[in-house]
């Protein structure tokens, strides 16, 4: 055969050795945007950090990575070779090490450090595009600290192990380990998302606060962590529970693990349904209080989805850009034709869009106000709904842009789009989350006034944005059938306060494209509907990786 047969030609080089945090104009701007009015002293400090470990992310090794744990995924070892019980999972070593660069750099710690959300935030965006499915274990253990505080004794003990930046593969006292992992068991199978009809029994021992607990969790997050927050019906009532996986004598609890589940995506990860027998638990916050006192923990994973999201969606788009950028077809780069430039100018609206709320929700928890507390009760839960929705569609048309080489598993696309709509599901589907939103309008006032004078900050700036906002008041306002146009309610509030913080922080041209697809009616339903008048060259440029 001769050898020109095999001469490669018309093919995108590798995407490999860029800074993902450096090349992602939106994501740059916002995090010096929110430091430069918090923390203007860590802005350098924070650039290089952010910076690193965007290196590391579009690093070779890191990419190889990825790859590795998801063709190999996690196996449950029940026994051992003499018949004991050790309900162990065991993992890829490139598992290990994507979990131990996330825990050293520092996306287990937010709570305690200066502007700790914001640079958690946009760390775990950033490495969550090396590999979404290790980001399981990294949220619930950064979010387990606030559940932890309504105990200050529990919070004093296991705060300092899941803030470390120190990761340790393997189960033992938790005294003995410079780090450890989280996980959560909320959901059964008789109840889904319905948590107050969990059937797990707490039963009182004679110290104060333990606990056994028998029962099933039909999903259990990440069951190889250190412990776990679950809850349970006390003699008082649904609540909060700490079960450690090792006991401090160096026993194991009963936590028996009966199978992993075979999951769509998210296939480096493990997730487990465990049954409890006699199994040792702390209680914390009161009896009868688990939902209130869990909410916390649930709000911090509602955010991680969010930001998740945003994540796949960024590397989606950079994937499409970098693949036109390089492809010709009919005589030309696919990147100058007018009908892709369209596609990929839409699709970087929606990036953009994703990344800048994901990061206005960080900031929000950084400043710590009533104000900020009320705007995220309807903003979370919203944001979680309309972004996590959106990922699943946009990954998918990214995906056609690479054509037949979209659809080859070499590419990764295809793990992006199994891995798509996962945060949509996770911590409660979007039913869910859009009667969440209802209730902290029926029930907290304060909440949507936060929200109003959030979005009313652009009012003058854009007439397609204060139509929108008139229509949402109008909806708002008409109370009948409600829950049944939830969905819509919710939609209209994620898009007005995108729009919003895109005509007070993006670029003239994001934030007109915006608002004439998404708010002002001048788009399809498909991507690649924008205006053709608009400046789609520009946009694409903003989205491309070269600094």
């Amino acid at each position: 055969m001769a050898a020109t047969t095999h001469t490669v030609t018309n093919q995108p080089p590798p995407l490999v050795g860029y800074d993902v945090y450096g090349t992602d104009r939106a994501l740059r701007e916002g995090v010096e945007r929110y430091l430069s009015a918090s923390a203007p002293e860590l802005l350098g400090e924070v650039r290089e950090e952010l910076s690193e470990l965007g290196r590391a992310t579009g690093s070779a090794q890191a990419q190889r990575w990825g790859a590795l744990a998801n063709e190999n995924p996690p196996k449950l070892r029940t026994h051992d070779r003499y018949g004991n019980r050790i309900d162990e999972v065991e993992f890829h070593p490139s598992w290990h090490r994507l979990l131990g660069h996330a825990v050293g750099a520092g996306l287990t710690d937010a709570w305690g450090r200066p502007a700790g959300h914001l640079r958690r935030a946009a760390g775990f965006f950033v490495w969550s595009q090396a590999e979404a499915g290790h980001g399981c274990p990294v949220s619930m253990t950064h979010a387990a600290v606030p559940a932890l505080r309504t105990d200050p004794e529990l919070a004093a003990e296991w705060e300092p192990r899941l803030t470390s930046h120190v990761y340790e593969e393997g189960l033992r006292p938790a005294a003995q380990k410079g780090g450890v992992l989280f996980g959560m068991g909320m959901t059964e199978k008789q109840g889904g998302s319905d948590v107050r009809a969990n059937t797990t029994a707490a039963k009182p021992l004679g110290a104060a606060g333990e606990y056994l607990l028998t029962g099933h969790k039909w999903f259990c997050s990440a069951p190889m962590s250190d412990g776990f927050l679950v809850l349970a019906q006390a003699p008082g009532g649904l609540t909060c529970f700490l079960v450690p996986r090792v006991l401090e004598d160096g026993t194991r609890n009963a936590f028996a693990i009966q199978r992993l589940k075979d999951k769509l995506g998210n296939r480096s990860n493990a997730s487990g349904e465990v049954e409890f027998a006699g199994t040792w638990a702390r209680r914390v916050g009161e009896e009868g209080r688990g939902v209130r006192t869990i909410i916390g923990m649930v709000a911090a994973t509602r955010l991680d989805c969010v930001l998740g999201s945003a994540a796949q969606m960024r590397q989606a788009l950079t994937q499409a850009v970098h693949h036109a950028e390089h492809r010709s077809a009919f005589g030309a780069r696919l990147i100058e034709q007018p009908l892709m430039r369209n596609v990929l100018a839409d699709l970087a609206v929606e990036s953009e869009a994703a990344t800048t709320l994901g990061l206005r929700l960080a900031a929000a928890y950084d400043a710590g106000t009533e104000q900020e507390r009320a705007f995220l009760r309807i903003a979370v839960p919203a944001a979680k709904y309309w972004v996590t929705k959106r990922c699943t569609p946009m990954v998918a048309e990214a995906l056609e842009c690479l054509g037949g080489n979209g659809y080859v598993e070499e590419s990764g696309m295809p793990r992006l789009l199994r891995e798509s709509p996962l945060n949509s599901i996770w911590e409660g589907s979007g039913n869910v989350q859009a009667l969440d939103v209802l209730r902290a309008l029926q029930r907290e006032p304060q909440a949507l006034n936060a929200y109003l004078q959030e979005v009313g900050q652009a009012r003058g700036a854009d007439h397609r944005l204060d139509s929108a906002v008139k229509g949402l008041l109008t909806e708002l306002a008409d109370l009948e059938g409600i829950e049944a146009r939830a969905r819509r309610v919710v939609e209209r509030i994620a898009l007005v306060l995108q729009g919003s913080l895109l005509v007070r922080w993006a670029p003239p041209e994001v934030a007109d494209a915006f608002c004439a697809s998404r708010l002002g009616g001048d788009g399809g339903a498909a991507f690649g509907t924008l205006p053709h008048s608009l400046g789609l060259g520009a946009l694409v440029e903003r989205a491309r990786i070269a600094g």
